[in-house]
């Protein structure tokens, strides 16, 4: 049986993922920064202390993946930060936080990874709408906006490299989803945005339903979790 790895699954969308995933039958391996307990509750597979800014981490996730001989036919990361900024405020060690995690992170998994796809894959990559070039007429969140747009072009570049051997490799926004993630935005403007705010589960339901249906003839492209196809 092959096995969905899940990255970044200790909250929110990706904890929702690894539970629905699980609950439909699919074999799951949930990547978590801390220990996973209460998935591993749930009877989950869970590789704990997963930092996507360490090599030593991720080496570790890909030799478990080795030992157990995982046919990985789902690699979602997920794992990501945010951290609000102005051109007044940036600060550049916040954005190579930002950029470690939210950018060289997807890479450095999915680089240690690659091996154990099977070779009619799908890698869903989360970026964010905000790093998309063409959608930007507020400006500012220079530090985040940046990081996510370079995750677009990973995931990009991933999916003509990756694509040669059968792999569909997506950009994912999956909305502007009710999480902790939100916790950094002023209390205005996150009540501003309540009425578009979903929940992680129905986040996890559109990101699921998008990456069933995706083949590597509609993969390298950005795509939100309902479906419609975005600017880069």
């Amino acid at each position: 049986m092959t096995t969905k790895v899940i990255i970044g699954a200790d909250t929110g969308i990706a904890h929702a993922i690894a539970i629905a995933l699980h609950e439909r039958g699919d074999e799951v391996l949930a990547a978590t920064l801390g220990d996973g307990a209460d998935l591993i509750a749930k009877g989950i597979a869970v590789e704990p202390n997963t930092d996507v800014t360490s090599d030593d981490a991720v080496h570790r996730l890909a030799k478990r993946a080795a030992n157990d001989d995982l046919q990985i036919s789902w690699l979602v990361h997920v794992a990501g930060v945010m951290f609000l900024d102005t051109i007044d405020t940036v600060d550049y060690d916040d954005v190579r936080r930002q950029f470690e995690i939210n950018t060289l992170g997807p890479l450095r998994t999915i680089r240690a990874l690659r091996d154990r796809l099977t070779s009619d894959a799908k890698v869903g990559i989360f970026t964010s709408r905000v790093g998309s070039l063409n959608d930007n007429t507020s400006g500012g969140d220079y530090a985040y906006r940046i990081s996510k747009a370079a995750a677009n072009m990973v995931a990009r570049n991933l999916s003509v490299d990756l694509g040669k051997q059968g792999v569909a490799v997506q950009a994912l926004h999956p909305g502007l989803v009710n999480t902790n993630l939100l916790d950094v935005m002023n209390p205005e403007d996150k009540e501003k945005a309540a009425s578009v705010l979903v929940t992680p589960e129905s986040a996890a339901a559109g990101v699921i339903s998008v990456l069933d249906n995706l083949t590597v003839e509609t993969a390298g492209q950005f795509q939100h979790g309902n479906g419609d196809i975005l600017p880069w």
